[in-house]
């Protein structure tokens, strides 16, 4: 019984932490805002935090549109 509640309420969780995956201070507005896209088609399973959002653009780097790959060389690692 605690298992078959657990899982939506985990469910429920990741999607909030997807939609919220740009929140976080650590990601300047310009890239919040030019890689909102690329972020939904690459990088939407990734969780948010510890710069794992930032390390799936570089892994995809190749991917990202125009605009994105132009924001994120502006990021300070």
């Amino acid at each position: 019984m605690r298992l078959s509640l657990s899982l939506p309420l985990i469910a429920l969780c990741a999607f909030a932490a997807s939609a919220q995956a740009f929140a976080g201070n650590q990601i300047p507005d310009e890239v919040k805002e030019k890689c909102k896209a690329d972020y939904s088609r690459l990088c939407s399973g990734v969780m948010p935090g510890g710069g794992r959002i930032l390390a799936c653009f570089q892994a995809h780097k190749d991917e990202v549109s125009p605009d994105c790959r132009d924001a994120l060389s502006r990021v300070k690692n």
